[in-house]
């Protein structure tokens, strides 16, 4: 891996028992870049975020984070590494408050960010910490679900589907929180179906296809490449 660099997928295969998903992933992701995985649904790029913790069957193949082969060891360990992962059905407690939901996980690495910069982040949060995980709305247990990999200090972070079905003022919300994010930083790979979303965000994005990358698109040469890309995507 060169310094820049904080995670490299090599050649990377998963299976769920018997079905083969990822036939051969490669991409690289550099430090503080926000990357996204575009393609159709089934295509495996949320089986791709799974796999780079673990979280599949069976995986072989590459996945290097900060210089370290994670191939081999266990999710918790992998988490340890500073990766955190934002899930499509987010995982909240739903008895416990959004604050505890925000404090108890213990800390993946040092760097967190304090409860009261995610408050400022997310001010949805502030008003309803009081609140039961089963009493949130679906934008508020998204930005819950974020801010909770934040504190325990994870610095490459992949957010699956986080704008799905939510309303267009949380879109622009989270939009910023991300941003923010970029700007502290923070490593992003992004699967992200609302493409109007992510193209505003990403300094590049990888085309997946029947669970490896077909295509790159560079940020800069993302106009003129819109009649390729959407050939892909379907839209």
């Amino acid at each position: 891996m060169s310094a820049t660099e904080l995670l490299r997928v090599t050649d990377l295969h998963a299976f769920y028992g018997e079905s083969h998903i990822l036939h051969g992933m490669d991409f690289t992701v550099n430090r503080g870049e926000l990357v996204t995985l575009l393609g159709r649904n089934g295509s495996g790029r949320t089986t791709t975020l799974k796999s780079i913790l673990g979280m599949v069957g069976k995986r072989t193949g590459s996945v290097m984070v900060n210089g370290r082969e994670t191939v081999g060891m266990a999710p918790h360990r992998i988490v340890q590494l500073g990766v955190g992962y934002c899930p499509e059905e987010r995982g909240i407690f739903a008895s416990l408050s959004a604050e505890e939901n925000l404090t108890l996980l213990p800390p993946v690495g040092s760097g967190g960010l304090s409860v009261e910069e995610l408050y400022e982040m997310f001010p949805n949060l502030r008003e309803r910490r009081k609140s039961p995980g089963s009493r949130l709305s679906g934008g508020e247990q998204q930005m819950l679900a974020m801010a909770r990999i934040l504190r325990v200090g994870a610095k490459l972070l992949l957010l699956d589907e986080i704008t799905e079905g939510l309303a267009p003022v949380i879109v622009q919300a989270l939009g910023r929180a991300v941003r923010s994010l970029k700007e502290k930083g923070f490593t992003v790979v992004l699967v992200e179906q609302n493409f109007r979303f992510a193209s505003k965000l990403a300094d590049r994005h990888y085309v997946v296809e029947h669970g490896r990358i077909v295509d790159t698109f560079a940020r800069e040469d993302l106009e003129k490449s819109m009649d390729k890309l959407q050939s892909y995507l379907g839209v």
